[in-house]
């Protein structure tokens, strides 16, 4: 009996010992080894190589502010706990580089001091929502901020945490923002750390808009990208031709109204073939709503702006038309006289359609509706070698009227004939990539025959972007106030539209090589409680987990008694 337990114990210090070394060699090679399971689905918790690599070059802390902290319904809740474990994931593999905190900013403060705090988060750009919340009969709202202030060595940058988004339920606009975490959080690092900001300008040089009219637009991009104003020309040097575009990364050419000289086309063409990236925003047709404050009626013409040969050339043709859609934005219109005071309701602008993204590219996915103004068909055409991506259409009610087009304020007034709105899904906006074929192979401009000026007639691989519409990225401007609205707010119905983020998005797909915008195509299954099962068994289920697991441990606790007692008879 002794020998038996003298056995039985140098048995267990040997297992134990076994043990001791089995923990300590795995954590010998966890130290030099690193790695992580991801069991979800959809690999939830699994960051991207490109995110990776960003992280583990950091050099400095990027500290992160977070106000999303507070008492939230569910689903902020959720939206909360996903950016911590975000968070989280890029602070492992940053090397302790990623530092965070959240907070509350309706905490502590009386309303005076609580304003001050919203006016300085408003102006470092976080968008406030009035959160309401239900208990009971009883309804109240609240401001709250669901973004996050990043900062890297003495600079910030703004998230939006929250992706709203017209005719989306709550769970689904907190999915897809739960969905664009890893993009959000890691293209604002990016921004950060960039050591060269890429550099794009605006043409100027062909009846574009008061620059007032981008001036949301604009502000916004000084903060990443290095903006200039500039009119395109080329001079010869020693047999060369020197573009003013030679150093630019991207070219904006919106809304002009003057025609390109042939020249000014060539040095565009020579721009895309040696790499260089444009952003399209054109109309069809010549029309505004400063024509009808005048009189009830105006006619749209075509507007011709030599382009026509160019685009075609590269795979699109915008046409001499004008996309008119039941689902449109509406504008004030006068209906009646109460007194001496004119009664105006909002009526349907079929003009101003309204597009909602369907696509799943990374640059319109999850994005709210956009409104364009007096928008063309698009036809995609040729160039085999181009790959073509629509990213906005028209809705499944939509009709086109031809130049000369009639534009009349009664067309608000009458109901529409739905049958003859029976042209659905008119693009108004394509991605175009690929190897481009330059418009001018063989009819080089005679001036510059004799020169040996370096002309390439295929680009190397590259993407533009078209848009029918150069509204789309300009701003309301109420000048009798001083006032610039954001890009995309609708001042008559008091509505965001997602103009300013497709354009920011459109921009920087067209910058980013790296990417890292593709991260938003990342899909995470929206699995939702059946509120109404929840409703009807709610007591049922309270029950069972709270006295399930009590049940189980006794019932487990029964089943060691007996085995013990019939293995030991006691």
């Amino acid at each position: 009996m002794a020998s038996n337990n003298r056995l039985n114990k140098r048995q267990d210090l040997i297992r134990f010992s076994a043990l001791i070394a089995i923990l300590l060699l795995t954590n010998i090679i966890a130290s030099f080894l690193f790695t992580r399971f991801d069991l979800t689905a959809e690999k939830r918790y699994s960051l991207s190589p490109t995110t990776k690599d960003l992280l583990s070059n950091l050099h400095d802390v990027v500290y992160v502010k977070v106000y999303l902290e507070g008492e939230f319904p569910a689903g902020f809740k959720k939206l909360r706990n996903s950016t911590r474990e975000m968070l989280d994931e890029f602070r492992v593999y940053a090397n302790g580089n990623i530092e965070y905190e959240f907070i509350n900013p309706s905490v502590g403060a009386n309303e005076k001091e609580r304003n001050q705090i919203y006016n300085q988060l408003a102006d470092k750009g976080l968008q406030p929502t009035n959160l309401e919340t239900k208990e009971g009969d009883a309804v109240s709202s609240k401001i709250i901020f669901p973004g996050a202030i990043m900062t890297y060595i003495n600079r910030d940058y703004p998230i939006q945490l929250l992706k709203n988004r017209l005719g989306a339920g709550p769970d689904e606009m907190l999915n897809n923002s739960i969905e664009s975490l890893e993009y959000e959080l890691a293209n604002g690092i990016r921004q950060l750390t960039r050591q060269k900001k890429p550099r794009i300008a605006f043409d100027i040089g062909h009846g574009e808009p008061d620059s007032i009219l981008f001036y949301d637009l604009t502000t916004t991009l000084k903060a990443n990208y290095d903006l200039d104003r500039m009119t395109i020309s080329g001079k010869l040097e020693k047999d060369s031709l020197v573009s003013s575009l030679s150093s630019y990364d991207v070219l904006i050419v919106a809304k002009p109204t003057l025609p390109f000289q042939e020249q000014e086309k060539f040095l565009v063409d020579q721009f895309v073939m040696r790499g260089g990236r444009v952003l399209w925003m054109i109309d069809g047709m010549a029309a505004s709503m400063d024509s009808l404050k005048d009189a009830p009626t105006t006619i749209a013409i075509e507007q011709p702006l030599n382009l026509e040969d160019q685009l075609f050339n590269y795979g699109v043709r915008i046409n001499p038309n004008m996309v008119l859609d039941l689902k449109c934005s509406p504008i004030p219109m006068v209906t009646g006289v109460t007194g001496n005071q004119p009664h105006t309701e909002l009526r349907p602008w079929v003009y101003f359609p309204v597009s909602f993204p369907e696509n799943t590219h990374p640059i319109v996915r999850s994005l709210n509706a956009i409104l364009l103004k007096f928008a063309s068909s698009i036809d995609t055409v040729g160039a085999k070698s181009i790959k073509k991506t629509i990213l906005l259409s028209s809705s499944q009610y939509t009709k086109t009227v031809f130049t000369p087009a009639r534009i009349s304020l009664s067309v608000a007034q009458e109901r529409p004939v739905i049958e003859q709105y029976n042209k659905h899904g008119q693009i108004v906006s394509v991605l175009l990539e690929g190897e481009f074929r330059s418009v001018f192979t063989n009819r080089v401009p005679l001036e510059l025959q004799n020169y040996r000026i370096g002309f390439k007639n295929k680009s190397i691989s590259n993407k533009m972007i078209v848009v029918s519409d150069g509204d789309v990225a300009m701003n309301d401007v109420k000048r009798s106030a001083g006032r610039i609205f954001p890009l995309g707010y609708d001042s008559y119905t008091k509505q965001q539209f997602g103009n300013k983020n497709f354009m920011l998005n459109c921009i920087d797909y067209l910058c980013d090589d790296s990417n890292l915008i593709e991260l938003r195509a990342k899909e995470l299954k929206l699995r939702l409680l059946d509120k109404t099962k929840m409703e009807n068994e709610k007591l049922y289920w309270q029950i069972t987990n709270t006295a399930g697991p009590v049940l189980l441990l006794i019932l487990l606790g029964l089943v060691q008694f007996f085995l013990r007692k019939k293995k030991y008879g006691v």
